[in-house]
């Protein structure tokens, strides 16, 4: 196995101000004393041309002049050294850019492509802005117990693991089908179409089993006689989900939110338990052990539905 450079210990810096700097999106780089990478936050991977004629600037002027972007698609950039920080702020902000996204709080939401995808059920960019707004934005001044992460699935696909955040939303299409108008064919495009096994053929008729259904919405409209030309959208949110060194699948509220108010208040109400109970370093899973999953669940589904 190949041996590897030990980091460099020990930066001069005290560990308060270090500290400090990572909140605001500066990461020291622990290969080196005193040199940073500076995370500038995006809106779940969206920056204008401007911005990035921006952000390359500030790292050629500032830094190495390397960008690299990170999970969570944010643009880090590199090689800054510590006497530069302020300066680069002060570049970025005057620029209208925001770093951070790191630290106690709640982190930059990121998403799948949503409609963009032949799988997605809503327009997951739209909904990803206003959480980045509602979310984001308006609380980077709140601590929270530790780090609180955001994400979207525009589909129960779930290609971006929202169950594995601390509170993912996953897409659904309810179908509501009127069985009684069945006319037994041979061969049904409804059971065909379905990827769960869901909706099956029974003695020549077609039967769907909502606890096996997933709400992918596979079946909207694929039934030549109208049958499955109704549906109900909406979100479904797995909370506590983590996926760290001590990785925990999210479980699902009890209800479906039919409504973007329903679901942001939802949000609201997770983050405010958080805040309100969760204990120094305690990840939202962990909150949610400690409390108990019905207790959690009843508080952010009051009100729903």
């Amino acid at each position: 196995m190949k041996q590897g450079k030990a980091p460099v210990r020990g930066s001069g810096i005290p560990r308060e101000e270090i500290k400090r700097l990572q909140g605001l999106g500066c990461l020291r780089d622990k290969r080196y004393k005193d040199i940073f990478n500076v995370r500038v936050v995006t809106r779940n991977g969206f920056v204008s041309g401007r911005e990035q004629a921006v952000i390359s600037q500030a790292a050629g002027q500032f830094g190495s002049g390397e960008l690299r972007l990170t999970p969570q698609l944010g643009i880090e950039i590199q090689g800054v050294a510590y006497g530069q920080l302020q300066d680069l702020l002060d570049y970025l902000d005057g620029q209208g850019l925001v770093t951070g996204g790191t630290g106690l709080g709640i982190h930059p939401v990121h998403s799948c492509k949503g409609t963009a995808c032949r799988h997605g059920l809503f327009d997951t960019f739209a909904l990803t802005e206003k959480l980045h707004q509602r979310f984001f934005l308006a609380y980077r001044a709140v601590s929270l117990p530790h780090k609180f992460k955001l994400v979207v699935s525009g589909c129960p696909n779930n290609c971006v693991k929202a169950s594995l955040a601390d509170l993912g939303i996953i897409g659904q299409r309810i179908p509501l089908p009127d069985l009684s108008g069945c006319r037994a064919c041979k061969s049904c495009r409804v059971e065909t179409s379905c990827p769960a096994g869901a909706a099956r053929l029974r003695e020549g008729r077609i039967h769907l089993d909502p606890a096996a259904c997933r709400n992918c919405g596979k079946c909207s409209g694929a039934c030549p006689f109208g049958l499955f030309d109704h549906w109900q959208d909406g979100f479904k949110i797995y909370v506590g989900g983590r996926s760290d060194k001590c990785v925990a699948h999210g479980r699902p509220l009890s209800r479906i939110f039919l409504s973007e108010d329903e679901l942001m208040a939802a949000i609201e109400r997770a983050i405010t338990l958080y805040i309100e109970e969760g204990l120094p370093k305690e990840r939202f899973a962990q909150t949610i052990d400690r409390l108990g999953f019905d207790y959690v669940n009843d508080r952010l589904t009051a009100g729903a539905g």
